[in-house]
Order: structure tokens, then C-alpha cells, then sequence
């Protein structure tokens, strides 16, 4: 009987190996058709399922100029991804009774405008604030030229968008906010808290916060095909690449600023997933919880992502829920808790809807799955 057993446990990890070799393929073959299409010049992909790192993937050009390829060390810039580590951070400091989602940040910092003090941490979490926007609205920076300092004094001046919990509003204020509170109980620099307690922990040794314009080993440019009309404040399509120039404040590096590659988070992910992060499982849920405006419905960015968590979009619904982060118009971390599978897609292209792609190489799975 146990030969059997044991024949039948052989033949199931053959299958599930042959299985995976032939997504494999086929995924690869239609990320090619994307990138044809999209004018994607490189990428990275990763698969992730029931704990097993199925593929991880380089495809493409780096480097333009130089026709220079991607390989499984080129570092990307990921924009908004930042954010996950920073609710990482926040769900951390909740499980060492440090601090609790619905305080108010009065409780954390005393020096912010009296209106702004009722708002609470989970609210700045989720964008639900109403906070002023920090950025200007054309968005190519700061709403003052003369820095970050300035432009924290100048936000502070504003009057609220809207009551706190009845819209949702993304802007960088929120996340500010949060570094100062993290920083206040920590009592070092937020990138300090992240490398000790999320990158260590998952042994992510290719990952940093930095500018687009430093100087780092095997970082990819970040290229693309739009141009802003600072007239209109709207982002033109041409049919010329370009490449961007990104300066990522360190007063709010809870917000953008990392560089990475695919398989660093899939360490960072697997490590999130397997307790390593957090202990309390019920965390990572909450973490995940899309959270309600005062009305008791959802909002976030549209289409498929139709809630907002903390410092994650979600895909709400019954089936294949997801928690799909993506940054700058050109890279997502994707996990389906409910089907034990998540996928890493980085480009150096801005204006692609990399949930998309994600989502689709998802569907190559799911039937399996159930």
C-alpha cells in the first residue's frame, strides 16, 4: 500500500511539474505578444503557487541605448509597490500594540493642522482622508519648486478635499503622514524600519530606496511613450520613447522610491505568506480587507481593481479575490490568497496596465485551481 502511495505522489509532483513547464510557455508566448504590441522594451515575470516558485523570467531590452538585456539581476523602479511595505510596517507596529488603525493621528503627532488631527491612521492607509494633495495636479511634482520642506509647509495650508471616509482620494499627503507617525514611534529613518524588518528578514539583497538619476548596478531605465502637455495638464501619446527622470522625495519614501527585482519580491512576497512578516495571520486578512467609505459602498481606480485595502488596490469578488498592488503604470505584485497563487510582472515601460497582464497569466491556472 505504501508503494502505492508513494507511486501516486510521484506521479502527481510529474504531473504538476509538466503542468507548470507548459504554462510556462504559453505564457511566455503571450507576454512576447504583449510586449510586441505595447512596445514593452523588457520585463520580468514570476509565478508563484502553493509555495513554489514555478518561473521566474527575463525577457527583453534593459537598457535601450545599449541594447543592453534584462537578466533575473536588473533592477526596476516600482513606484507605488513602496506602499505594501509600508502597510507591512503598519501592520507590524499594530501587532506590537504600538499603535491601532483607528486612532487618529492627533494620538501619534502633535504638530499637524487641528482639522487634520481627527483622521485616523486607517484612513490614511486607504486614501479615505481627504487630505490635500502634496503633489501638484498636473502631476510631474511638488505643489512648490522650492523642495519637499516648502511643499510640506504649503499642504499644511490647504483646506480639506472632502470629509474624511466619504471618497476615496490617492495622493502622496496620506503616505507622508504615515512615514512622520512611523518614524516618531520608531525613532529611526523609515527606510531604516524596512530593511531591518522586511528586507533582512526576506533576504532581499538587490533591493534599495534611490532616484532614477543614481547610480546603480544593473537598474533599468524607465521609459515612455507620453509626453505632458503642461497646458492642458494632460499626458499626450507619441510615438517616440523617451526616458523618465524620477525624483523620489525622502520625506515620503512610504509612498515611492524602491528599486527591485522580480525574484527579491518574490522573496518578500513568500515571506509575507509564510509568517515571517507578520505572526498573526489575522493581520495579513485585515491588511487585505477592503475597506468602506461612510456610505458602505467601494471605490479605488476602476475596472477590475474596485476596492482599496490598506496601501493595496483589491480585486473584490467572490471568486479569485486579489490583492494586486502596481506601481508607476508599469509593474504589479498580484496574490490570490484563496488559490495559493501569486504573480510578479515588471516592465521598464510607464502606461501599461500590468494588473491586466497579471490577471490574464492568472487564468492559465484557475482552472486548475478549482
Amino acid at each position: 500500500m505504501r508503494k502505492i502511495l508513494f507511486v501516486i505522489c510521484i506521479l502527481l509532483i510529474q504531473n504538476d511539474l509538466i503542468s507548470a513547464q507548459n504554462h510556462k510557455k504559453e505564457i511566455i508566448e503571450y507576454l512576447k505578444k504583449e510586449m510586441k504590441e505595447q512596445g514593452i522594451p523588457g520585463l520580468q515575470v514570476a509565478v508563484i503557487k502553493k509555495n513554489k516558485v514555478l518561473f521566474s523570467e527575463s525577457l527583453g531590452i534593459a537598457n535601450v541605448e545599449f541594447a543592453v538585456p534584462v537578466t533575473n539581476n536588473t533592477k526596476f523602479s516600482i513606484n507605488s509597490i513602496a506602499k505594501i511595505f509600508t502597510s507591512v510596517t503598519i501592520m507590524q507596529l499594530v501587532e506590537q500594540n504600538k499603535l491601532q488603525l483607528e486612532k487618529p493621528i492627533s494620538t501619534y503627532l502633535t504638530s499637524v493642522p487641528k482639522d487634520w488631527g481627527y483622521i485616523t491612521i486607517k484612513q490614511l492607509l486607504s486614501h479615505t482622508s481627504g487630505l490635500p494633495d502634496i503633489e501638484n495636479s498636473i502631476g510631474d511634482g511638488l505643489i512648490s519648486d522650492k523642495g519637499q520642506d516648502s511643499a510640506w509647509v504649503k499642504v499644511q495650508t490647504l483646506p480639506l478635499q472632502f470629509k474624511s471616509g466619504e471618497k476615496f482620494n490617492y495622493n502622496a499627503t496620506n503616505y507622508l503622514l504615515l512615514q512622520k507617525v512611523i518614524e516618531k514611534i520608531e525613532n529611526v529613518p523609515f527606510e531604516k524600519t524596512v530593511q531591518l524588518h522586511q528586507l533582512n528578514v526576506a533576504k532581499m539583497q538587490h533591493t534599495k530606496y534611490a532616484n532614477s538619476y543614481d547610480v546603480i548596478g544593473h537598474k533599468a531605465p524607465t521609459y515612455s511613450f507620453y509626453t505632458l502637455d503642461k497646458t492642458t495638464g494632460e499626458q499626450i501619446k507619441t510615438n517616440r520613447l523617451t526616458e523618465l527622470y524620477e525624483d523620489f522625495p525622502t520625506s515620503f519614501r512610504t509612498d515611492a522610491g524602491v528599486f527591485t527585482n522580480a525574484d527579491d519580491m518574490v522573496q518578500w512576497t513568500m515571506a509575507l505568506q509564510n509568517g515571517k512578516f507578520l505572526k498573526n495571520r489575522d493581520n495579513i486578512i485585515k491588511m487585505w480587507e477592503p475597506v468602506k467609505l461612510n456610505n458602505g459602498t467601494y471605490d479605488s481606480f476602476g475596472g477590475v481593481l474596485n476596492s482599496y485595502a490598506l496601501g493595496w488596490p483589491i480585486m473584490n469578488r467572490k471568486t479569485h479575490f486579489a490583492a494586486s498592488a502596481f506601481g508607476g503604470g508599469r509593474a504589479s505584485v498580484t496574490i490570490y490568497p484563496n488559490d495559493n497563487l501569486s504573480i510578479i510582472l515588471f516592465t521598464n515601460l510607464t502606461g501599461i496596465e500590468t494588473y491586466t497582464i497579471t490577471e490574464n497569466i492568472s487564468k492559465f491556472y484557475f482552472s486548475e485551481i478549482n
